[in-house]
């Protein structure tokens, strides 16, 4: 009997990772992530899946990041139960993510429904807080390197992705085949986290393109960033940094931590974190030591480099506050979240910054203001953009195209396949071409909602 995989997101997007492996009337999805960006990739998160959640035997998780797991708590209440089989650090985030993301949903309908705002009455949230909470007693963790089996008779193991704390590549083992699913992998040269292992031989390999068709610049987020936060700080401004509050805002944490202590800015300059997932996430990692290049030292001067701002009311209080300061604030593609109310609030003056610290996704306000977009939709307004805006181009948590290719290039047989997944269109397809020029290897962008065998 045949192994299908059938590419329920994550195809033609960066967002809505969802890889339904079929095999002898079992069913296994790798990722359960949401949509982002542009409108009707959002109102697919309202659509029912093409397939029974009751129906699906259990899910693996690649890592944390909402675009892989934040479809789990619909996914519980549509039926399914289960186990979710993630690493111990990423059941540990997704204990973090997944409650802020239902308790932000319901936060933004309330928002909507107070203001009068919505085109719906109510505004409804996709899941609650509760919802979320919920689906956490789904979550199985399962160490980083030890083959475990989610279906009987179907084997699977994680080996380290890098990206962020637990981020993991997934070996399927089912009827003969190997499937490898890289997930998001990291930068050899991350400031924080370690490298990806090396991948090991497979028949078929799903690959993300987030960065398929760029290369990193040569300079690093130090050079980038010490330049745009002495200017702010040089005209009394607010720096408004929207961070992935797993990951970015701690690379960012160490990165300033840096600066200061070489003088590059002033060491006076306040920072503040305004993002309780990121302060959770920051508190996480010396529970996790062996997935992350910092020390304990290190550790404590990130943790101190910032005020930690977790109460509303803490964060309405930075408005009365004056520059310079800089606000790390979730999150990254300002999709939702406290840096919606800072970039309503600061994005009027042309004192201010917005720095953006990574990928912005197609659609999504992040995208709108990297593109030089003159106003943005927050809350139903339309607000000014006059303040400056500052795209990082090192800072990113993925691996680029070169390093990519380089990952696959340690695979010491040739795969029968590559489905080159995770990647806006433009991108996927420069790096099936890439993949086929420079490795003679078979690839395809598989289309939304396409089954293909492995």
């Amino acid at each position: 009997m045949s192994v299908n995989i059938t590419f329920l997101g994550g195809t033609g997007t960066v967002t809505g990772s969802k890889y339904l492996v079929q095999h002898d009337g079992k069913k296994l999805l790798v990722d359960c992530g949401l949509f982002q960006g542009y409108k009707p990739l959002r109102l697919r998160n309202w659509n029912p899946m093409p397939i029974h959640a009751a129906d699906i035997d259990a899910v693996l998780l690649t890592h944390a990041h909402l675009d892989h797991s934040g479809y789990l708590p619909l996914l519980h209440r549509q039926g399914f139960r289960g186990r979710v089989h993630a690493t111990p650090a990423t059941c540990d985030l997704c204990a973090i993510l997944l409650p802020d993301s239902g308790h932000i949903q319901e936060e933004d309908a309330a928002f909507l429904n107070r203001h009068g705002y919505s085109k719906h009455t109510p505004a409804l949230p996709l899941y609650s807080k509760h919802d979320a909470i919920v689906s956490l007693n789904l979550l199985h963790p399962e160490a980083m390197g030890k083959t475990f089996s989610p279906i009987p008779g179907w084997k699977a193991t994680f080996s380290s992705a890098g990206h962020i704390l637990g981020a993991a590549s997934i070996l399927l083992e089912v009827a003969g085949r190997r499937i490898l699913f890289s997930g998001d992998l990291g930068r050899p040269d991350d400031l924080v986290m370690n490298p990806p292992d090396l991948p090991p031989d497979a028949d078929t390999v799903l690959i993300e393109s987030t960065y398929g068709n760029r290369t990193h610049p040569q300079d690093d987020v130090l050079a980038e960033l010490a330049p745009a936060l002495k200017r702010v700080a040089s005209r009394g401004g607010v720096a408004v940094v929207p961070v992935f509050a797993v990951g970015r805002a701690q690379a960012l944490l160490y990165a300033i931590s840096f600066l200061k202590a070489r003088g590059d800015i002033p060491r006076s300059l306040p920072i503040f974190l305004d993002s309780p997932m990121a302060v959770h996430t920051t508190e996480l990692l010396p529970r996790h030591p062996d997935a992350h290049r910092l020390d304990d030292q290190a550790l404590h001067t990130m943790k101190h480099i910032a005020t930690m701002v977790e109460t509303p009311e803490q964060s309405k209080a930075l408005a009365k506050r004056h520059g310079p300061m800089v606000i790390l604030s979730a999150s990254g593609m300002a999709t939702g979240g406290r840096v919606l109310h800072h970039l309503a609030h600061y994005l009027p003056d042309h004192r201010n910054m917005v720095i953006l610290t990574g990928y912005q996704a197609p659609g999504t306000r992040g995208d709108t203001l990297a593109k030089g977009g003159t106003t943005v939709r927050i809350h139903g307004q339309d607000v000014a953009v006059q303040a400056e805006v500052v795209q990082l181009q090192s800072s990113s948590a993925h691996a680029d195209a070169a390093q990519l290719i380089n990952w696959l290039k340690h695979m010491k047989h040739a795969p029968n396949q590559i489905y080159v997944v995770h990647g806006e269109l433009e991108a996927a397809d420069a790096m099936r071409q890439r993949i086929e020029r420079e490795l003679k290897w078979r690839a395809v962008v598989p289309e939304h909602g396409s089954t293909w065998p492995t």
